[in-house]
C-alpha cells in the first residue's frame, strides 16, 4: 500500500492543512519556545473533531510522527516536530458557561485568558495558571497549578469531562462515570492519552480579588522565605501567595532609579471579601520595608494576565521544576545564593503553594500523585539572544541542581524539559504502573509520543 500523502491527508479533513510550500508556513509551525524550530510536514489547523479524528487517522496510518497543539507554551517544545503532522487546536477556542450549574466547557485550542473573560462575565473562574496566555488543555492535563490553588484546588481537581481523541481515531468522552479509568489518566498524565477536544470544569464565585505585588531588598530573602514556609501552613486557603525573585520592569511603583535592579518579590492575592483585603496584606507590608508596591483590586482576569507581558511569544526558554514538602533552612540557603543571581527580566523562581484544597485530595485520586507537597517552586529563563543560551540554561540547572537535595525526586509534569524524561516515574511516584496500563489500553503503540512520555 502507498504511504500517505499531504493530498489524501487534505481529502480526509476539511480544515486547513498547512506545509512548507504554503504562504504562512513559518508563522504557522512556530512555537512559544524560538528554541524549538521544527519544519513538520503538515500542520492541521483544525476545527473541528472531525479534523483531529482524521489527522490523528493520517499520522496513525502512516507510520508519521504527531504532536498536538493547544496554547503551544510548551516548555520543550512538544507542540512541534520534524517531517511529521502537528494537529494545532487554536481555532477550537470556544469557551461555553453554564452560569446556573457553575461549569464551562472549553475547546481545545482555548487559553486561560478566553476562559477567564468567558467566565467572568458571571462572577466565576477556576483554577488557571499564571499566564493567561497558556492553553487551557496542556495546563490541566499535567496538573493546573494556580493562583486559585490553595483554595479551589488544582485546575485538574475542577475537571468534570473531557472530549479526547484516542489512537484509534474515535471519539471518546472520560469522566468519572465514562471511561473512567481514561479519566484518572488524563487527570495528570499529560498529553499521553489523546488529543482533548473540550474540556469541562466546575466553576467557583471569583470576581475581583485583592492583590499585593511586593518587592524587597535581595538581603530580606531568608527572612521572606522562613515568614513564608510557616505563615502558608494554615494561611486562610483564600489566600494565594508566592515568593519569587525578579529584576524589576520599568513599572511605575518602582522607583525609577530601581529599575533593572533584582529583588525577592512577594505576588499575594485575597479571593475572599473584598472589604478584608487590606487587612490580609497586612503580614508581608509588616515583613519588610518594601522597595515599591502595588495593592489593591483588581478582577481575576487581570491577575492572571499579569505576567504576560514578560513571557511573550517567540523568545527561547528553559524551564525546571520541583517538589518541596518542607522548605528547610538548608534549602533556604541555596536560593540565597542563586536566586540574586537571576540573569534578565523574564528569569524567575516562583515558588508556588499546593497546599490547602490540592492537599485534601488522595495521592492516587488523580493521576498527580504529590498531594502531600507543600510547594512547586519553578526555574525558568526566558531571553531573546542566541548567544545566551548557554548562560541562561546554566543558570537554572544550577538553581535545580542546588536545590535539588532539599525536595522530592519528582516534580511538576508542566516545568519538565526535554532532557527530564528520565524523571517520569519518579514525577507519578506509586501511580506510575497505572498510568502505564491506561497507555496500553488507549495508546498500545505510543502515537502520543511528544510529551513527558509513559511508554507503554
Amino acid at each position: 500500500m502507498a504511504k500517505p500523502t499531504v493530498s489524501d491527508l487534505r481529502e480526509q479533513v476539511r480544515a486547513p492543512v498547512i506545509t512548507a510550500d504554503d504562504p504562512g508556513y513559518d508563522a504557522a509551525r512556530a512555537v512559544w519556545n524560538a528554541m524549538s524550530d521544527r519544519r513538520p510536514l503538515a500542520i492541521v489547523q483544525a476545527e473541528q473533531v472531525a479534523d483531529v479524528i482524521g489527522a490523528v487517522n493520517f499520522a496513525r496510518d502512516g507510520g508519521l510522527e504527531l504532536s498536538v497543539r493547544g496554547g503551544g507554551h510548551s516548555a520543550p517544545g512538544f507542540g512541534t516536530n520534524d517531517d511529521g503532522v502537528v494537529i494545532d487546536l487554536a481555532q477550537m477556542r470556544h469557551v461555553h458557561v453554564d452560569p446556573d450549574a457553575r461549569t464551562a466547557r472549553a475547546g481545545g485550542g482555548a487559553t486561560w485568558g478566553d476562559f477567564n473573560y468567558a467566565t467572568h462575565a458571571f462572577g466565576l473562574a477556576t483554577t488557571g495558571g499564571i499566564i493567561s496566555t497558556t492553553g487551557v488543555a496542556g495546563l490541566t492535563l499535567g496538573g493546573g497549578i494556580g493562583y486559585l490553588t490553595r483554595g479551589y484546588g488544582l485546575s485538574l481537581d475542577n475537571l468534570l469531562s473531557v472530549d479526547v481523541v484516542t489512537a484509534d481515531g474515535q471519539h471518546r468522552r472520560a469522566s468519572q462515570d465514562e471511561n473512567a479509568d481514561l479519566f484518572w489518566g488524563l487527570r495528570g498524565g499529560g498529553g499521553n492519552f489523546g488529543v482533548a477536544t473540550s474540556l469541562e470544569f466546575q466553576l467557583h464565585p471569583v470576581n475581583d480579588v485583592f492583590v499585593g505585588i511586593f518587592f524587597y531588598e535581595l538581603d530580606e530573602t531568608a527572612n521572606l522565605l522562613q515568614f513564608f514556609r510557616e505563615f502558608i501552613k494554615d494561611a486562610p486557603e483564600a489566600y494565594g501567595a508566592f515568593p519569587a525573585f525578579q529584576v524589576a520592569p520599568p513599572l511605575p511603583f518602582i522607583p525609577e532609579d530601581r529599575h533593572g535592579d533584582t529583588f525577592c518579590a512577594a505576588i499575594v492575592h485575597w479571593s475572599g471579601p473584598l472589604e478584608q483585603g487590606e487587612k490580609a496584606m497586612a503580614p508581608f507590608r509588616d515583613l519588610a520595608p518594601r522597595v515599591g508596591e502595588m495593592v489593591g483590586p483588581m478582577p481575576y482576569p487581570a491577575l492572571n494576565a499579569a505576567f504576560d507581558e514578560l513571557f511573550p511569544r517567540g523568545m527561547r526558554s528553559y524551564w525546571k521544576g520541583s517538589y518541596v514538602t518542607e522548605l528547610t533552612d538548608a534549602a533556604i540557603e541555596q536560593h540565597v545564593i542563586h536566586g540574586p543571581k537571576v540573569p534578565g527580566v523574564s528569569a524567575t523562581m516562583h515558588l508556588y503553594p499546593i497546599n490547602g484544597a490540592a492537599g485534601r485530595v488522595a495521592s492516587d485520586a488523580t493521576a498527580f500523585a504529590y498531594r502531600d507537597a507543600t510547594f512547586a517552586p519553578v526555574f525558568v529563563a526566558a531571553w531573546h539572544d542566541p548567544a545566551e543560551d548557554q548562560e541562561r540554561i546554566k543558570w537554572v540547572r544550577d538553581y535545580y541542581q542546588a536545590t535539588a537535595p532539599h525536595s522530592e525526586p519528582g516534580g511538576y509534569i508542566n516545568f519538565m524539559s526535554d532532557d527530564d524524561q528520565g524523571r517520569i516515574q519518579d514525577n507519578y511516584r506509586g501511580n506510575y504502573n497505572r498510568l502505564v496500563d491506561v497507555k496500553r489500553a488507549y495508546d498500545p503503540g505510543n502515537l502520543f509520543h511528544h510529551n513527558q512520555n509513559i511508554k507503554p
